[in-house]
């Protein structure tokens, strides 16, 4: 079994009229140190988003969700912030905004595997709860 390790995680949130600050869970951040682990999920609940704000630009929503991964990867593609190391790329991804993308404060958690952690916390925070019949 491998050793815990802690990790920190934040919660992608899409916040579609800022001014109200209704906001549906888009996906999760994943940073560990100890094993360099930075990486994220995105699953945008299109249907729940509607329902908060009828008129959003669904596209322009997913393109933006869309570079958190490129930044959690690094490299060229991410721009000049894929070109720093990952824990500056962690804070710069979970630094506050007031923008439509937004992130959770800063959690941290104990796990052996941090993808599973990942995982983990997608179900629990972001995708809905199946229904019973």
């Amino acid at each position: 079994m491998r050793e815990l390790c802690s990790f920190d995680y934040a919660i992608v949130r899409v916040v579609p009229r800022v001014e109200r600050g209704e906001f549906v869970n888009a996906g999760v951040i994943v940073f560990c140190s100890t094993r360099a682990f930075l990486d994220s999920r995105i699953e945008l609940p299109r249907e729940r988003l509607l329902a908060l704000s009828p008129d959003v630009d669904l596209s322009l929503v997913e393109s933006h969700l869309g570079v958190i991964p490129l930044v959690c990867r690094g490299g060229k593609e991410a721009g000049s912030i894929g070109e720093l190391v990952q824990r500056a790329r962690f804070h710069w991804l979970v630094a506050p905004r007031s923008t439509v993308i937004q992130m959770s404060p800063v959690h941290s958690g104990v796990q052996a595997d941090p993808e599973a952690a990942l995982e983990s916390l997608m179900e629990k925070l972001v995708r809905a709860p199946a229904v019973s019949p």
